[in-house]
């Protein structure tokens, strides 16, 4: 049975994470009007992901523009071989209104 009350939409999404003066390069999986799945080279950074840590994300959006979002961690595990990633997910803090729109374009989009 499905838990998510929002659906999810599948999508390939460059992001960077933004940690201090540190950027790190990530990919988005898929996205909610909430939620988004992050996935990244796997690191020790994977320990920085645990439930309840905040971390802000520079989403590129498919139409080339950039959104900050401020999210909160929700879960976050390795993946082993093949994948050879770590997934985490992440909860969107007062996500912003162009954000909001551009899910509610692809989720209404034809496959």
């Amino acid at each position: 049975m499905e838990r998510r009350k929002i659906k999810r939409v599948s999508v390939s999404l460059k992001a960077e994470r933004i940690s201090g003066k540190e950027k790190h390069s990530v990919f988005i999986e898929d996205i909610s009007e909430r939620g988004i799945h992050m996935i990244t080279a796997p690191s020790a950074a994977i320990k920085k992901y645990t439930p309840g840590a905040e971390i802000d994300l520079k989403l590129e959006l498919s139409s080339g523009i950039k959104i900050l979002l401020h999210c909160i961690t929700r879960w976050a595990y390795h993946m082993v071989p093949p994948e050879k990633v770590d997934s985490i997910g992440l909860e969107i803090l007062d996500p912003p209104s162009e954000y909001i729109s551009f899910v509610r374009a692809i989720s209404n989009s034809p496959a």
